[in-house]
């Protein structure tokens, strides 16, 4: 499985032979990232990434179906999710980075209320073979940051952690209604006193905002854009929401785009209005091993069409531009094309 150890001064992160560091010269042209894996349903998505060979893999939660308080069951799951055959075929061309969302972390829809989080993250951190010495292990929450390449192609990788610290959900009345696009069973929660990161993520997120990249990949296991629908997403806590995107505007942090999973369907959203300075992209994959096969939501940002079946993602960046061209894909378990938005670098920098 994923293995890292530290040096004196940088993390290494080795993967079949190659290694990477958590400030590394590297450029990177290509990140694949999937989100939603039953660990006893086919996955062949996992093939298709190999064959892509890309720099990174990110894996943006419900990395298994764990759903237990039970670690020893916890970690047998994820161990049969590490033994497939197409996982340790993505081990071996590319590192593989993660987060967690809620089945992995133990509860459905769980936050802070999960009794077991501590251990669920000792777990997390044995499974991916994260040093004895990794922040991950010595402070609550899973979140971290990588960094690649030199200052003109420098891009920042960033894992949230929506899981440990986030507060209770507010529950609608009453269910919305699937054929109107508004089904799910949460309504947003006004309370001030709402997180979703807790303050000491909020801080650490804020310090990593205000270093130098070009480009700033966000990983959120749920969505960031989509407002309408009743599921989990950042606007359950609207006052959360604005914070973030009051944290990118006042640090003036550049070239932020957001990758989220947890729907079980595909889907590419941009917001032009959040008073960032620019507009705010958040492309959303999953699930890789069992889709929703009919879908109906209210998406005012979306860009295209929703995929409802299987899937994975892809961000291309081509740094040989005089203005670096950014390409947002959505592929089928085969590697097949589905959906694609490109923009130049520049279009989401502060103006």
């Amino acid at each position: 499985m994923l293995k890292i150890s530290r040096t004196a001064t940088c993390w290494l992160v080795f993967c079949g032979s190659i290694a990477i560091a958590e400030e590394s010269a590297n450029v990177i042209d290509l990140i694949a990232f999937g989100a939603c894996v039953h660990q006893d349903k086919p996955a062949p998505a996992f093939d298709a990434i190999a064959d892509l060979v890309p720099d990174l893999f990110v894996m943006l939660g419900d990395n298994i179906y764990g759903d237990t308080e039970d670690m020893a069951v916890l970690k047998e799951k994820y161990q049969r999710m590490a033994a497939r055959s197409g996982f340790q075929r993505v081990r071996k061309v590319c590192p593989i980075l993660a987060t967690w969302d809620d089945h992995d972390y133990g509860l459905n829809d769980g936050g802070s209320g999960y009794a077991k989080r501590d251990e669920s993250q000792q777990v997390f951190a044995d499974i991916f073979e994260l040093p004895e010495d990794s922040p991950v292990r010595r402070r609550s929450g899973v979140y971290d940051v990588y960094t690649y390449g030199p200052p003109e192609k420098r891009l920042q990788l960033i894992l949230l952690d929506t899981r440990y610290f986030r507060s209770a959900l507010k529950k609608r009345p009453e269910p919305g209604n699937l054929y109107d696009g508004s089904s799910g069973p949460y309504q947003p929660n006004p309370d001030p006193n709402a997180t979703m990161l807790g303050e000491t993520q909020w801080k650490w997120l804020a310090k990593q905002f205000r270093k130098p990249a070009k480009l700033r990949v966000v990983v959120s296991s749920i969505q960031v854009v989509s407002p309408h629908h009743g599921w989990e997403k950042w606007m359950n806590m609207p006052r959360e929401t604005e914070r973030l995107y009051g944290l990118i505007r006042d640090t003036r942090a550049g070239g932020v785009v957001f990758l989220s999973g947890d729907r079980h369907h595909a889907e590419i959203s941009r917001n032009d209005d959040t008073g960032v300075g620019y507009p705010l992209y958040d492309i959303t994959v999953g699930s890789m091993t069992h889709g929703r096969k009919w879908a109906n939501e209210i998406n005012p940002y979306r860009l295209g069409a929703m995929y409802n079946d299987e899937n994975f993602g892809a961000l291309t960046i081509d740094w040989l531009k005089p203005d670096p061209l950014i390409s947002l894909q959505i592929r089928d378990p085969q590697g097949k094309l589905l959906l694609r938005h490109q923009f130049p670098l520049s279009s989401i920098s502060p103006k």
